[in-house]
């Protein structure tokens, strides 16, 4: 039979056990709560120049959660003094932008209720490749995320026929690209490509194939190491058709 003082030693012993997982516990919950996880749904994103993109960012929220409180979004640029968006007590905060940002980002408000702080980023410039981070801080939790933009330019190319010889013409590519023709059953076939460069530095690319036969399907790959065009055209007796492919 247990003494008193074995009961005692025995209840103190059990007492402690419980209080440091209740310990435990308040910790673990404290922590989860304050810092939700940022995630992006691309963050090797490539924008093609004078287009625009959405550069994707989400604070991970429960589901049953309706609407987000006081909601803040920062988004910056690694390197650049001026902040690329500020978004603060249900509306925009500029004053600390970066001017070449000026007029061309935007996030959305009615989406930042429900985690969504994805910017719009109009008219991409060679100058906006970089490392990006995305801020957000709200009633339920916080969290960041680095996205890094890389720019390019890149078009399908135009075919022609002219006496025998299959041309194809992209207006706008950067970086340089290569250009590699073969027939539809992958066999390599030789062209002659020229690039000519813009004041702007865009590569407009012009390449032809020779000889070509009635009927065939000839493909063109345009490709650099951001993007890859692959276009086929099947010559006819009125010309030829295109059917473009993007990677």
């Amino acid at each position: 039979m247990a003494s008193l003082g074995q009961i005692i030693f025995y209840s103190m012993i059990v007492l402690i056990v419980l209080f440091s997982v209740l310990i435990i516990l308040l910790l673990a919950l404290a922590f989860s709560g304050s810092s939700s996880e940022v995630s992006s749904t691309n963050t090797l994103p490539i924008a093609n120049l004078s287009d625009d993109i959405i550069l994707s960012c989400y604070l991970n929220v429960k589901l049953e959660l309706a609407k987000l409180r006081e909601v803040s979004v920062t988004w910056e640029k690694k390197d650049l003094k001026g902040l690329v968006h500020h978004y603060h007590d249900g509306a925009d905060d500029l004053l600390d932008q970066d001017p070449q940002f000026k007029g061309r980002t935007q996030v959305f408000p009615e989406a930042l209720g429900k985690g969504n702080a994805s910017l719009l980023l109009r008219d991409v410039k060679k100058r906006d490749a970089g490392e990006y981070t995305c801020k957000i801080s709200s009633s339920e939790g916080k969290g960041t995320v680095d996205i890094n933009l890389r720019t390019a330019a890149f078009s399908a190319p135009k075919f022609t026929v002219i006496k025998g010889i299959l041309f194809a013409v992209a207006n706008r590519w950067f970086p340089k690209p290569n250009v590699t023709w073969s027939d539809e059953a992958g066999n390599t076939l030789k062209g002659s490509s020229s690039f000519v460069q813009n004041s702007a530095g865009i590569y407009r690319v012009a390449s032809s194939l020779q000889p070509i036969n009635i009927s065939d399907t000839y493909v063109c790959r345009i490709e650099n190491e951001l993007v890859s065009a692959v276009s086929k055209a099947t010559v006819s007796v009125d010309g030829d058709s295109q059917i473009p492919d993007w990677y």
